[in-house]
């Protein structure tokens, strides 16, 4: 009678399989951020209001990818030659994307409850205030929920995203304390258009 093979055990056939099926579940590299890891808010608002990833952003400055994701998750202050090249890309002075305060101080708001931004506000007309618009994207707010909250009718926050009005003194001291960032930088797209 032929001699058969010994039976192996469950984790005696894992061992053996595994160099056929892998070494396992591969793990993502970096994982999904929270909002209250940004530190740059206005710098990931005018980037993805303007639909640039942080890889382009990198590409086109011809840095590293991980230089450009501290910039914006750690708050790091890049240097004279850099910090001058994304200022000229982006179109906004160093005092509005890299403002130290806002950076520094980089506080998460505090929403009354869940809300979801639209894609549809930022296709279906073009948008003049990247910076605001932005950072409804970066807290996942929807447009309609921020302007009850701030305490101003829908249509009139839609006019400040797409016609780029500037708001009252009143309305602009609720918008900043709402998402904790100045007005100077929240309404930087307004003011340097009319100077």
């Amino acid at each position: 009678m032929p001699n058969q093979p010994e039976q192996h055990s469950i984790q005696a056939w894992s061992l053996i399989n595994r160099k056929y099926l892998g070494k396992g579940v591969r793990v993502k590299r970096f994982r999904k951020p929270t909002r209250c890891q940004i530190r740059n808010r206005v710098l990931l608002a005018v980037l993805m209001a303007n639909d640039i990833k942080l890889s382009q952003l990198a590409e086109d400055l011809s840095i590293s990818s991980r230089s450009v994701s501290a910039w914006v998750y750690e708050g790091r202050i890049p240097g004279s030659t850099n910090l001058d090249k994304t200022c000229q890309l982006l179109g906004y002075p160093r005092h509005i994307l890299f403002n130290e305060e806002v950076v520094r101080n980089s506080p998460v708001i505090c929403q009354p409850e869940p809300s979801r931004f639209m894609k549809r506000t930022v296709t279906r007309s073009p948008v003049s205030n990247r910076i605001l618009t932005g950072l409804c994207m970066v807290h996942d707010l929807s447009v309609t929920d921020v302007s009850h909250w701030i305490g101003v009718h829908p249509g009139t926050f839609r006019k400040w995203l797409h016609q780029g009005t500037l708001p009252s003194a009143a309305f602009q001291e609720q918008a900043e304390q709402f998402f904790r960032i100045p007005k100077t930088i929240l309404f930087a797209d307004v003011i340097l258009k009319k100077s």
